[in-house]
């Protein structure tokens, strides 16, 4: 009896669990469908606009992604551009790009329109006196260069002016030799020096070293000038010293001279910058090699100065979406500035102040037309990050290539030791290049800017990086072909267009306004010409003139004329220390190893 009951109640418990079997199935499948329906709807998690080691950018078909969402993103880049450049249809793309963007059409990816209008002028006039006439027997001047090899080029270009301001002699400038650099280069391993001499023999007097007497050579009495010194600057400052003390040397002369200056003064700095600073014939020789070989890889080619190194970055401030190992990595390196505060990296990103990855700089330059079989030569020390930074920007332009992949070693070996001697190599390809890409505004930027726009206006690319920031951070939420229009109407003004920049506006060796001439008379023959009206009238503009003032470089020229008067000037004429005048004290210079 009490086995039936047992028997009973299994009997019972197997019939109640038989009924939850389905009842927990419901239920498990309802969870699978809400798991599955989250998973569709979630965000990759590795899906970062600003992720420094991202493979995302979707190129056609062919190219397979890596790390591509699970969601098909609208944004796909082109594999082959085939550009009409008549209307900027990339043939091939199922995207294409729209006229809309109106910067490019009908004109040359490889020149500027209306660069054959104007023309590099830095003749003297014939106000300008004669050096015999104005150079005073026993008054000498020195200067001790600061930074790298272009910070220290603008140094020696304004050196010959000073001279000839305080109607003295130069000496050969000094090069840095102790700072970040440790380069042990002289004036003359760099530049020719017989050249400089003769050809400024017009200009001001210039000797490879201070005179004897007695036996003795002279000592230059040491001293410092503000930045931005004006003529009248200089004649207060350090006339009455150098009239007493025979030779004067000033010290980390780097931007010791006005932007705003007489004409005949500025032209005299085109040419130095120009014509007198000539490399050395080995220098030459090996950076036109360099040239050459990339001449025969395509009928044009682009160099861009990438400026990605970890110094850089952490100068810079900006994060680059590499978490907690970049903040650790450029974290450490920025402690070498003790002066440099904390700042905000999106916000720094927004104004503009950080440089492109070399992921988005490709996207611009696709974006603009170049098509992805155009060979860039990088201009570039240690990229942070190493290749797998690169490989995006390898995906975008697969033909990247660098001094150090298109010479042998033994061909670089002399100049490898040097810094300045292979940033003179890098200066020749660029200055060569079809098109220069810039992504930071440092000196050498600056200086070949200028100097491309002196030699015909030959492009010159500028990233506006305040206005593109906003494409980059939205471009996944876009087409290519809206990606593309944003980043050619965002770019107008900054591709070294004639007169973009507006006369005194940013350092003159960038804009040197006062050293380009325009042919008024072929200019005025194409003025005669009828004009369509439509949607390529805007092509046909003078000037590409940026209208973001905003984000042009400012001019910060302003002479405190109540600090160059006064009785406490005296000192300067009987003091025997004018290194520690309060008056010429200046912060350090934090970027003197990012200048180049």
């Amino acid at each position: 009896m009490a086995a039936h009951r047992r028997r009973n109640r299994h009997h019972h418990s197997h019939n109640r669990f038989r009924l939850l079997i389905p009842a927990i199935s419901a239920i498990s499948g309802s969870i699978l469908i809400v798991y599955a329906i989250i998973s569709l709807l979630a965000p990759s998690p590795v899906h970062h606009h600003h992720h420094l080691l991202r493979r995302s950018t979707t190129l056609n078909e062919n190219v397979v992604d890596e790390d591509s969402p699970a969601v098909r993103s609208l944004f796909k880049v082109p594999l082959n551009e085939n550009v009409v450049v008549d209307d900027l249809i990339p043939v091939h793309s199922l995207f294409k790009v729209p006229i809309s963007g109106g910067m490019m059409s009908d004109r040359s990816l490889w020149s500027t329109r209306m660069s054959k209008y104007y023309f590099g002028c830095s003749n003297a006039s014939n106000k300008f006196p004669k050096v015999e006439t104005v150079t005073y027997p026993n008054r000498y001047l020195l200067i001790a260069t600061s930074g790298g090899l272009n910070q220290q080029r603008t140094g020696i270009t304004d050196a010959v002016v000073a001279a000839r301001i305080l109607n003295a002699t130069l000496v050969v400038p000094k090069l840095d030799q102790k700072s970040f650099w440790k380069d042990s280069s002289t004036f003359s391993e760099i530049f020719n020096v017989d050249w400089f001499i003769s050809h400024l023999s017009r200009d001001v007097k210039v000797i490879k070293e201070l005179p004897r007497k007695g036996g003795k050579s002279l000592v230059p009495y040491r001293m410092r000038v503000p930045r931005k010194c004006n003529e009248r600057c200089y004649q207060i400052r350090v006339l009455p010293v150098i009239m007493k003390k025979k030779a004067v040397q000033l010290g980390k002369f780097d931007y010791r001279l006005s932007n705003r200056l007489d004409t005949d003064l500025q032209k005299l700095r085109c040419r130095v910058n120009y014509h007198a600073l000539k490399f050395t014939d080995p220098i030459i020789k090996m950076g036109q090699k360099l040239v050459n070989r990339m001449r025969k890889m395509g009928k044009h080619y682009v160099a861009l100065h990438l400026r990605f190194e970890p110094d850089m970055l952490a100068f810079s401030g900006c994060y680059y979406g590499g978490g907690e190992k970049e903040r650790r990595e450029l974290g450490k390196i920025r402690k070498r500035w003790k002066t440099l505060h904390s700042n905000n990296p999106d916000k720094e990103r927004r104004q503009g102040r950080c440089p492109l990855t070399p992921e988005e700089v490709g996207l611009m330059l696709r974006a603009l037309g170049y098509d992805k079989d155009v060979h860039l030569y990088v201009a570039s020390g240690e990229v942070y990050g190493g290749d797998d930074t690169l490989a995006p920007l390898r995906a975008l332009f697969p033909n990247i290539h660098s001094k150090d992949t298109i010479a042998t070693k033994n061909e670089l070996e002399p100049f490898s030791a040097f810094s300045s001697r292979m940033a003179a190599l890098d200066f020749i390809v660029c200055d060569e290049s079809d098109v220069f890409v810039t992504n930071n505004n440092g000196n050498m930027a600056k200086i070949l800017a200028g100097r491309r726009r002196y030699f015909g206006h030959k492009p010159t690319i500028r990233p506006n990086a305040k206005k593109l920031y906003r494409l980059f951070l939205n471009r996944e939420n876009m087409t290519w072909g809206e990606f593309a229009s944003g980043v050619r109407t965002h770019q107008r003004g900054f591709m070294g267009e004639p007169k973009e920049v507006r006369p005194g506006r940013g350092e003159f060796h960038e804009n040197p306004a006062a050293c380009i001439c325009e042919d008024t008379e072929a200019k005025s023959k194409l003025d005669a010409l009828p004009r369509k009206i439509g949607k390529n009238d805007a092509d046909f503009d003078e000037v590409a003139v940026d209208q973001d003032t905003e984000n042009e470089p400012e001019l910060s020229d302003q002479d405190d004329e109540d600090d160059l008067i006064g009785p406490q000037f005296q000192r300067l004429v009987n003091d025997t220390s004018v290194d520690d005048d309060p008056l010429i004290s200046e912060s350090p210079e934090l970027e003197e190893m990012l200048s180049d």
